[in-house]
């Protein structure tokens, strides 16, 4: 993960403390920072040191084989007759250099400053990448060595930065044109004892770079420059110096300050420059004219630098930026790469240095070259293996929940509601309802019955129907008593028709069950009996059960199944079974539910079950066109709508008690009669078999598994590749959008495939691995 930490020292001097510091930490993408306050104790023992190991510094600097130097100023070049001066050891000077990074740290460690640091380490990790500006108004503390802070040594992809401590982000043109070449202004001012040709060099071999060298320019060459092109990068090699103000020798007699390239300068940074490279001495008086400007970056030599250091450092820098290593750990690397040198050049490693504006963000090789800016593709082995194990663990947990059942009252809330939300499909006009309303319960006056139908009524009401030839009557009605009516007695037993009921016994509600009409021949009963899950709702269909002798209805099928028998006979296809003594009609196959089915887990699945595929609408009793029994008995249905039908005979009396709930809702006024539920289930069948509408399946347990394993490694992944909780947020808010939405299409072809355990694990994991990711 990549932090920008901004130490902002405020106003003081070492001399008198700095009452004031506060640290930001920002996250990569954050919006808003983590910030730490503080202070640093006076510290006048530390300038004095610093005073002192400069002039060593600039001694050495003259006296030993570093007389190509890419300084601007004589003043540098100290006097050789002061011994004083002059008569420096290495080992005395190495001894200075040790002194002063220890009074640094020494600094660093004083209490009051404590809090940051301690708060620091624990919300970075040394595995992050850590972009550290420090940001002050006192030159001389930009000054120290702050590479030498033991922070650097704990967290190896931290680099410092430099930083005014009042920024802003500058002003950009829109470019239109898309580039895809690195546009680099290399500038080689004055060469006057120093070579510049291994410069030119290095930057020759960079890849996918236009690079437009000017040899010793004029200022107004310069200029032209500065405002004629979409630079990305603006190098300079030469002397330069940063004594009042900060300059560039362009050539051998020109000198030219900040100020007096300003207006090019700003155009170049608002059509893109980018990054300023001075690989020259003593250059943070270049870089503090430059943050003005609002330039995103500079890279200066902080002290008179020799040559062959210069050169080393730009060989490695250009080399790991290009190759797409970001900014800081092309510097840091680069920077580090010189130890190897300090035997002949001491504190080599201390002078390259990044000045930053923390308003903007540092930009990589690639997206200069015209190419977005990539995340890693793939988390590395580590979070790879950090990613399957939390997905592992969280999808094992939730799956034992669900297992247990403890899931089952969602799965069946977030079923019902898929089921709800499909595209409505018409009524199946191959089925007529005939209600028996209160009213019709009523006006049949003072006629003997036992029931809610008469025997005279009953009898009119079938002779009526039979007149119109309908393909089947279902009558769901219980007449467990003898009828009195002759006409009717003789309907009973010969019509071939009809079907009436009984019903199973039920150990919890019946345990005696009702027995079928007397007069009707075994062969033309069927059960009516439900399956109610426990929530009261009916989302299952009884196809067949064992046929029970003991039992006061014998009967082996279901209504829905014998009046869709009938109905299919007449279109020559007859019921087979498989050898899994599942049913099949017309080569389709009702396979049946075990007690591990979707959201069911260990139910009681007795007989022949399969999942009730309710026809999709706004109110399931719009199943079919309905009529009353007055409508019949007065003449007032149209012939054609009983001719070839199914015609279901229910009571819809809420009194009567054969109320369900459904999918559309278990509350009183939510229920709908049962006749209408024989209604569905009798059109599940026939749709099934005729017009192949799909029934409701579900995997296999080991397809659910790897189903809920698959969106517990997506959560894994949002929360590896987004670290911004709000975008993390709106990731995630589209990823159940996206599983709902998947659901709700597959369901559309008859798949009940889980969405609360896919949405639990993927809630956990992405959680956890939040958590995790935030300790490191």
């Amino acid at each position: 993960m990549s932090h920008l930490v901004v130490l902002n020292l405020g106003k003081g001097e070492l001399q008198y403390g700095f009452p004031t510091v506060t640290a930001q930490l920002w996250e990569e993408d954050g919006m808003t920072p983590i910030q730490f306050s503080g202070s640093l104790p006076p510290m006048p023992n530390l300038a004095t040191l610093y005073q002192r190991w400069q002039r060593l510094y600039t001694s050495l600097y003259n006296n030993l084989s570093w007389r190509r130097t890419r300084s601007a100023h004589p003043e540098f070049e100290i006097d050789e007759d002061d011994d004083t001066i002059t008569n420096i050891s290495h080992h005395e000077f190495q001894e200075i250099c040790e002194e002063l990074g220890t009074e640094l740290n020494r600094w660093l460690s004083a209490n009051s400053f404590l809090g940051i640091d301690r708060k620091l380490r624990t919300n970075l990790t040394p595995k992050d990448e850590i972009r550290l500006v420090i940001a002050a108004e006192n030159p001389q503390i930009l000054r120290l060595p702050w590479s030498l802070w033991e922070f650097l040594s704990d967290y190896p992809q931290a680099e410092i930065a430099l930083s005014l401590p009042e920024y802003a982000r500058s002003l950009k043109t829109n470019i239109s044109h898309i580039k895809k070449k690195v546009k680099i202004l290399s500038i080689f001012g004055n060469s006057e004892g120093i070579n510049l040709t291994q410069d030119k060099q290095i930057l020759a071999k960079l890849p996918n770079a236009e690079i437009t060298f000017l040899l010793e320019p004029t200022s107004q060459e310069l200029n032209e420059q500065l405002w004629q092109s979409d630079w990305d990068m603006l190098f300079f090699a030469g002397h330069s110096s940063s004594q009042e103000k900060g300059c560039i020798q362009i050539n051998s007699t020109d000198s030219l300050t900040i100020d007096q390239l300003k207006y090019g300068l700003r155009k170049a940074i608002s059509r893109g420059l980018k990054l300023a490279v001075f690989n020259s001495c003593d250059g943070l008086g270049l870089a503090q004219d430059l943050a003005d400007l609002h330039l995103p970056q500079v890279i200066v030599m902080r002290e008179p630098v020799p040559d062959g250091v210069a050169q080393e450092f730009l060989k490695h820098f250009l080399t790991l930026f290009a190759k797409g290593e970001s900014l800081y750990t092309a510097v840091r690397e680069a920077r580090e790469k010189l130890q190897g040198l300090e035997g002949e050049f001491p504190c080599a490693t201390w002078l390259p240095v990044i000045c930053q504006n923390p308003a903007e963000n540092p930009s990589t090789w690639r997206e200069w070259c015209g190419k977005a800016k990539v995340k890693r593709s793939l988390p590395n082995h580590q979070e790879t293996r950090l990613i399957l194990l939390s997905s592992l663990v969280s999808t094992l947990l939730i799956g034992g929940v669900r297992f247990f059942g403890f899931l089952s009252p969602l799965d069946f809330g977030v079923f019902d509601l898929l089921l709800r939300s499909r595209i409505t499909e018409n009524p199946d006009e191959r089925i007529l309802v005939v209600t028996v309303t209160p009213e019709d319960v009523q006006s049949q006056g003072k006629e003997p019955r036992f029931g809610s139908l008469s025997d005279t009524t009953l009898n009119q009401l079938l002779q009526k129907l039979e007149t119109h030839q309908p393909a089947v009557i279902g009558l769901d009605i219980y007449r467990d008593y003898p009828s009195q009516e002759p006409q009717l007695i003789q309907k009973l037993k010969k019509s071939q028709g009809l079907i009436s009921i009984c019903k199973r016994p039920d150990r919890r509600d019946d345990p005696t069950g009702t027995l079928p009409p007397p007069e009707v021949p075994p062969a033309r009963v069927a059960f009516s009996d439900f399956v109610q899950d426990m929530d009261g709702i009916v989302r299952r269909q009884l196809l067949f059960m064992t046929h029970n002798s003991n039992s006061r209805c014998t009967a082996s099928y279901s209504l829905s199944s014998r009046l869709a028998f009938e109905y299919l006979s007449k279109q020559g296809i007859k019921v087979e079974f498989t050898k899994d003594n599942y049913l099949k009609l017309n080569q389709i196959i009702f396979p049946s539910i075990h007690s591990r089915t979707g959201g069911y887990q260990g139910v009681n699945t007795g007989g022949s079950q399969i999942l009730l595929n309710y026809r999709a609408m706004e109110n399931p009793q719009l199943i079919a066109p309905q009529v009353t029994l007055q409508d019949i008995l007065t003449d007032k249905v149209n012939p054609l709508a009983i001719k070839n039908k199914i015609i279901l005979i229910g009571i819809t009396d809420p009194s009567m008690g054969d109320y369900w709930a459904t999918p559309w809702g278990a509350g009183s006024s939510a229920q709908i009669p049962g006749v209408v539920i024989h209604a569905q289930m009798v059109s599940q069948i026939l749709s099934a078999v005729l017009d192949k509408r799909p029934l409701i399946w579900v995997w296999s347990m080991g397809g659910e598994i790897l189903w809920i394993g698959l969106w517990s490694v997506v959560g894994g992944l949002i929360a590896w590749w987004f670290r911004r909780l709000i975008i993390m947020t709106t990731v995630l808010g589209s990823c159940i959008i996206l599983l709902t939405t998947t659901c709700i299409v597959i369901l559309h072809f008859g798949g009940w495939v889980p969405l609360v355990a896919p949405l639990f694990t993927m809630l956990l994991t992405n959680g956890t691995l939040v958590y995790v990711f935030l300790k490191k």
